[in-house]
């Protein structure tokens, strides 16, 4: 009976926004704890103390938590991309270590932002679409400082293709185990900056 009551104090706690975010902070901690396949929108409500119908009135199904999650995980690994540091001819490994760093610490984020479990939802989503295309675009701004133009889009698919391969293999175990991962990083990394041309 005091377990149903207090269930029905925090529901009355909530204002609209507040569930809101409640409701996304919990997504976070099961994405984490069990990577995407394991979001299921009546345990984030059971979680956060709310009934499903409750749940269900801030977002309709799971697809659109999903998206609201990955959406903040854009955002921030955006925020991050865009403070790391740079000089005049834009130095790119502060940038993809940045990026790596922020899958590492998020790994069932990261994966859902990619599609992981819900790519239908994921590909159809246009704010999606376009935070993804903002996180590109920085790596490309970082690149127009050290190449003509007509390179910049081959390069920044480039890199971002090394960085993405590079997460996923270390949040999935599959480098050497007695290898640094930050010195393993910072290898690629400064050899794919070597590798980039630099002119022509």
């Amino acid at each position: 009976m005091q377990h149903t009551k207090d269930r029905r104090q925090r529901r009355d706690d909530y204002h609209h926004g507040d569930l809101s975010r409640a409701l996304l902070s919990a997504g976070r901690t099961l994405l984490e704890e069990g990577g995407p396949s394991a979001l299921n929108l009546r345990e984030i409500a059971r979680r956060v103390g709310v009934s499903a119908p409750s749940a269900y009135h801030h977002f309709p199904n799971l697809e659109a938590i999903a998206v609201a999650i990955a959406a903040q995980g854009f955002a921030q690994m955006t925020e991050l991309l865009e403070a790391a540091p740079t000089n005049e001819r834009g130095k790119l490994t502060p940038a993809g270590e940045a990026y790596i760093a922020f899958a590492r610490a998020n790994p069932g984020l990261y994966r859902l932002m990619f599609g992981d479990g819900f790519h239908t939802a994921s590909d159809a989503n246009s704010e999606l679409r376009a935070m993804r295309q903002r996180a590109y675009q920085v790596v490309a701004e970082s690149l127009r400082k050290r190449l003509p133009a007509r390179q910049v889009p081959v390069a920044a698919l480039y890199l971002w293709s090394l960085v993405h391969g590079l997460a996923l293999l270390l949040i999935d175990g599959q480098l050497d185990a007695d290898a640094s991962p930050t010195a393993t990083i910072q290898n690629v990394l400064r050899m794919a900056g070597t590798g980039l041309p630099t002119s022509g």
